[in-house]
């Protein structure tokens, strides 16, 4: 049971993405869940799947959603 003043720990848990939402190549990890690139194949996992399988990202579109540190003064760009 938790305690009410405590926090819940956010920082493990891993978003649960529904893959109705997401093409076929998104759902094998062969194309960014965001932004649908497919080259140079998605490295950083942005979440998971029902199943447990991962949903991956390109290193940009992780670091629009908060997946990776940004550094400030960069710029960054997304495409679609």
């Amino acid at each position: 049971m938790c305690k009410p003043d405590t926090t819940p720990d956010t920082a493990s848990e891993s978003y649960v993405y529904d893959p109705s939402w997401l093409s076929r190549a998104q759902r094998m990890g062969d194309a960014c869940a965001v932004c649908h690139t497919k080259w140079p194949r998605p490295r950083r996992v942005l979440g998971e799947q029902p199943d447990g399988s991962h949903v991956y990202g390109c290193d940009e579109c992780a670091g629009i959603i908060g997946h990776q540190p940004v550094s400030a003064g960069g710029p960054l760009v997304a495409a679609r």
